[in-house]
């Protein structure tokens, strides 16, 4: 099977890097990066520095691209944000669904139904299977609702890529869909849900965990024929592993078999500029990182106290990162402050060690747009070696597939 892949919700291209890394035999022949709101789309243009453009509709809203005008592909990939997923029929009609304005799942789900690709891979945040609060695993179930009515079995697991040797404390849900004909649909059918989830499943040999010895796996039945039904009414308490086939869903805690992670000391670099130190400032962040509890008052008039525990200050060199944001480097507690190993002062990180954190090459981001753009991007980003795992497991199931 040609290993081509589409990329939708592309960033700065970690899915391509990540599937490159493992193999030159993969080929991208289409993807979309178009970030809401903004008049300089920066993570597309890093990302066609690296690869060049394909057409004119990489770089706009993928809700108005034409679905049948996108290249023919064997593998869909995609980090999508984590949104509310309920839907509801159209108000002139009792036929098709329509989603909350904006939300970007729908568009991943019309791409599979007309480009009807074999496999699909997906990223998004590790809370997605316990959303919203107020209906537990109602968004996942959507979710797993859309891929049955397609024609596709499903695995997922939540990996924190730190217990995997990556440099961040990262905890992410990652998605595999593959259809029912397809050979590895139909090797997965030898197999009981169990077997898939520790042993024999994609995850299981990307990601090995430890055996499952006395616990339950807890199953559940998705009445896809209805995915308004599913949005309105269903709830599950998924765990952190799973697979799912005609509905049936099976799910159980799993535990990793660690692997030595990356620290931040064997990453940051030794001549950081003076501008990302910290200056005088010291107060104000001691008291961000600090634990605090402040009264406050709801809209309603109720008062309450907000409190929150204390953050490591600074952080340890000798653990890998805490999950990045997307505000990394602004004045916030979830900012990294590191005491930098050659002055011992306190300092921010740089570009380029957050880019090292997440995998990427040195300077993979320093293609003229603004540093905070850069780190944006960053917290916006997969951890690639994550993604190049993945990409050796994959590549197997598709020389299978010949």
């Amino acid at each position: 099977m040609d290993k081509t892949i589409c990329e939708l919700f592309a960033g700065v291209g970690g899915f391509r890097l990540g599937f490159e890394r493992e193999s030159a035999d993969w080929r991208t022949v289409w993807f979309s990066q178009w970030e809401p709101g903004k008049k300089r789309q920066w993570a597309h243009d890093c990302y066609v520095s690296h690869w060049g453009d394909i057409d004119e509709n990489t770089g706009i809203d993928i809700a108005a691209v034409d679905k049948s005008k996108i290249p023919n592909h064997n593998l869909l990939v995609g980090g999508f944000p984590c949104q509310d997923y309920s839907v509801a029929r159209p108000l002139t009609g009792s036929h098709g669904l329509e989603g909350k304005k904006g939300v970007l799942w729908w568009q991943i789900r019309d791409t599979l139904e007309v480009k009807k690709a074999p496999f699909a891979l997906f990223e998004n945040v590790d809370r997605l299977v316990k959303s919203p609060s107020t209906q537990r695993g109602r968004d996942f179930g959507v979710m797993l609702a859309c891929l049955a009515d397609l024609g596709y079995s499903v695995e997922w697991r939540i990996i924190n890529a730190a217990e995997y040797g990556a440099a961040q404390r990262r905890r992410r849900t990652f998605i595999f869909a593959y259809k029912n004909n397809t050979n590895y649909g139909m090797q997965m059918e030898n197999y009981a849900a169990d077997e898939i989830i520790a042993d024999e499943g994609f995850f299981a040999k990307t990601f090995p965990i430890q055996p499952l010895e006395n616990v339950t796996i807890k199953n559940t039945k998705i009445d896809y024929s209805d995915i308004v039904e599913v949005s309105n009414n269903f709830r599950f308490a998924f765990e952190n592993a799973g697979y799912m086939k005609d509905g049936r869903v099976y799910t159980v805690q799993v535990t990793p078999i660690f692997e030595k992670s990356t620290t931040l000391r064997e990453i940051v670099v030794s001549d950081a500029d003076e501008k990302y130190y910290l200056g005088d400032n010291l107060e104000k962040w001691l008291y961000l990182k600090g634990s605090k509890k402040i009264q406050r008052k709801s809209k309603a008039g109720f008062e309450y106290t907000f409190s929150e525990g204390a953050v490591a200050f600074p952080d340890s060199l000798d653990l890998p990162a805490r999950t990045m944001l997307t505000s990394e480097s602004s004045v916030n507690r979830s900012t990294h402050v590191i005491a930098d190993p050659v002055t011992g002062k306190y300092r921010l990180l740089t570009p380029l060690e957050a880019e090292r954190i997440q995998g990427y090459g040195d300077d993979w981001t320093n293609t003229g747009m603004p540093e905070k753009f850069r780190y944006f991007c960053m917290g916006n980003a997969l951890v690639v070696p994550m993604v190049t795992r993945m990409a050796k497991t994959m590549d197997d199931i598709f020389d299978n597939e010949d």
